[in-house]
């Protein structure tokens, strides 16, 4: 990919643009201020989650934010994991794409899926997920941010201090090298190396 800034997005096959840095609210529990904070940094992309119970904080920080709808991407719907087994991910799956057709979100999407997942996902005749999202600043977290961007991934760093918060959207003034790209990728060890929950043979 080429040259990134706050404004960078990646177009979706729903025909949407998503910023490619997003703010991640898991376990934040100022949501609201730090929201806020975020879209004062610059963020327009906010990831959260009904199980998060801080949707409503979001939403408040939206309306407060003076920010235009257009402006933002609130009504990306993702599955968080594929745990519930084949027959509940695939009428989930089947239940979102209905509330598509009906105009009630834009854009659908999965999250931790695994290649089996997304095959299931083609075998069964739905349209293909626009999003599959992987849950993982120049200091070492910069380094992680600015390979994600260069990878094509969406991070979506979480933050409560407003400091982290801006910081982490210090990526845009360098860029790693294919030797530094070759190296990071190198460290790769698959499932070996997951660091939490890995959800890619869930059944």
């Amino acid at each position: 990919m080429g040259s990134f800034n706050i404004n960078s997005t990646v177009r979706l096959t729903s025909g949407y643009n998503l910023p490619l840095l997003g703010f991640g609210v898991y376990q934040n529990y100022t949501t609201k201020e730090s929201t806020l904070e975020a879209f004062k940094a610059g963020y327009r992309h906010v990831d959260s989650a009904q199980a998060y119970r801080n949707e409503a904080h979001v939403g408040a920080a939206f309306r407060e934010s003076g920010l235009r709808r257009e402006d933002s991407i609130i009504d990306l719907f993702l599955i968080h994991d594929p745990f519930s087994g084949k027959e509940r991910r695939l009428a989930t799956y089947r239940a979102l794409q209905e509330a598509k057709q009906a105009g009630k979100i834009r854009s659908v999407g999965v999250s931790n899926y695994g290649v089996k997942h997304l095959e299931e996902i083609r075998e069964a005749g739905y349209e293909t997920p626009t999003v599959n999202q992987i849950e993982y600043t120049r200091d070492p977290a910069h380094i992680l941010l600015r390979w994600s961007l260069q990878k094509g991934y969406v991070p979506l760093p979480k933050s409560a201090t407003p400091s982290r918060i801006h910081s982490n959207t210090q990526i845009y003034d360098f860029e790693l090298d294919q030797e530094d790209m070759r190296r990071l990728d190198a460290l790769d060890e698959g499932k070996a190396g997951a660091i939490s929950w890995n959800p890619v043979d869930a059944d």
